[in-house]
């Protein structure tokens, strides 16, 4: 029944989750650099063409996109022009507000998800939308309770992270099952049918992070 899994360890490419920033990523002259080279790219052009526009030399341009220079408002002005933005476009990463939400234990907001079946309850953990990351995540506390429908089918987009809190699952994904207790954690692509086979112990509580591109449909 239970599918073999690979141990977290031999997985390559998994970014330290204590990483500290390099202090020059926190400084202004970086985040103009980071917008120059965005917008630049984003319109197909390339460093010698801008070079050539803004009559800037290409060693300038160099230090200016890498955050290297404190460009001047003269320079920002002719930049701006050259690329078709307004000059406060620059500054937009370095004034951009990073959100947080705090949910207290036992709040939330209980939703009905599309696609919902009797007897799971979505509790929303907290939501973030646009920002800079490029994806959405969802976070919901989900329980089930006696007369819950058991339903192996959910599909949609984006990845999927389950942890055990309470109770006893057998959880389909695709064509595997896993029996989970508390404690145990599955994650997976979610555009693979998957949802609970079998509810062995119930109340059955476990935590369900979704993630999805800002850009993609879901179902």
């Amino acid at each position: 029944m239970q599918a073999a899994v690979a141990p977290i360890r031999s997985i390559p490419h998994m970014q330290d989750p204590h990483a500290v920033r390099d202090a020059r990523e926190k400084v202004l002259e970086v985040a103009i650099g980071r917008e120059v080279r965005a917008v630049r790219k984003k319109l197909g052009i390339t460093v010698a063409d801008l070079a050539s526009t803004t009559h800037l030399s290409l060693g300038m341009l160099s230090k200016i996109e890498n955050g290297i220079i404190s460009p001047s408002l003269t320079t920002l002005r002719t930049l701006s022009d050259a690329l078709g933005v307004p000059l406060t476009a620059f500054f937009r990463k370095f004034e951009e507000e990073r959100r947080a939400v705090f949910v207290k234990a036992g709040e939330g907001l209980d939703v009905e998800r599309r696609g919902t079946r009797a007897g799971h309850q979505y509790r929303l953990l907290g939501h973030i939308g646009s920002n800079t990351s490029g994806i959405e995540v969802e976070p919901y506390l989900i329980t089930l309770s006696k007369g819950t429908d058991v339903f192996p089918m959910f599909q949609h987009d984006g990845m999927e992270f389950l942890f055990m809190l309470e109770g006893e699952v057998v959880y389909r994904h695709g064509f595997n099952l896993y029996r989970m207790l508390p404690g145990d954690c599955l994650f997976f692509d979610a555009d693979a049918p998957h949802g609970p086979e079998e509810l062995t112990a119930l109340p059955i509580r476990y935590l369900a992070i979704i993630s999805y591109p800002q850009t993609g449909s879901r179902d």
